[in-house]
């Protein structure tokens, strides 16, 4: 489990293009377009009980707009940001409202001047950077006091590590190699503490794995494709994937 941290393969986004919203039952894409269908509802149904309607909010690492979009068409007003050129132009081509505004940004220093938005998301993100408490720090400073951020990412553990890493490249063919770094995974008291430094109030957890006993979890293992029926769900271990949201305290 000793990977370094420098092989993290980012890359691989670049050509996704219309795999990010269909096709691609042999890559991991397929995985995260599931974990969307759960943590989407859950981000704007966590905006509308904490913050209301029509809130500015940035998507930091949005790739091809799956939770961008979707709050958009509920009357967000929303900017995205991501590296990725190429995902970032299908993004726009996907984008509905034709409001979003996309930009091409890095998420360890965004151009944003402070206290911008309400809300902030960080999706699949902090594990695929070096320096995740500069992103967390970049999403403090960009935030409203009264700001909510949201994230999602993973434990650094032996369970996660089999179960992220290993079954993935086991039962997905098209896994790309170094997707995902061991040492880039974030124990969640690592997390908070980075989050309460700034100045976030002590988050609110809650863990998102697959439901391994449903039938299309037993047809990827036998089949080695993610079917449109997979499912992930919240549960209240935090061993593997793990969301939250945290509130930014005013001064």
């Amino acid at each position: 489990m000793a990977e370094s941290i420098s092989l993290i393969n980012n890359g691989f986004y670049d050509h996704l293009n219309s795999l990010w919203y269909e096709g691609g039952e042999d890559h991991p894409i397929s995985l995260l377009r599931a974990e969307n269908r759960v943590r989407t509802p859950w981000v704007a149904k966590t905006i509308e009980d904490t913050l209301g309607a029509s809130k500015h909010v940035l998507d930091v690492g949005c790739g091809a707009g799956l939770l961008s979009n979707f709050l958009s068409l509920l009357g967000h007003q929303v900017t995205g940001i991501d590296l990725s050129y190429t995902s970032l132009r299908y993004a726009k081509e996907r984008d509905v409202s034709k409001s979003v505004r996309y930009l091409q940004a890095n998420a360890n220093s965004m151009p944003f001047e402070d206290d911008s938005f309400d809300a902030v998301c960080a999706m699949d993100l902090l594990e695929h950077v070096e320096t995740p408490w500069q992103v967390v720090r970049e999403a403090a400073r960009v935030l409203k006091p009264g700001g909510v951020f949201f994230f999602h990412t993973f434990n650094r553990n032996l369970l996660s590590y089999l179960m992220i890493i290993k079954a993935v490249e086991w039962f997905i063919p098209r896994t790309p190699k170094n997707m995902h770094v061991y040492n880039l995974f974030i124990k969640p008291e690592e997390l908070q503490k980075a989050m309460m430094d700034v100045g976030f109030g002590k988050p609110q957890f809650v863990g998102l794995r697959p439901a391994f006993m449903s039938r299309a979890t037993w047809r990827m293992v036998l089949k080695r494709r993610v079917e449109s029926d997979f499912l992930f769900k919240f549960v209240k271990s935090l061993k593997t994937g793990y969301c939250g949201f945290a509130t930014l305290k005013s001064c």
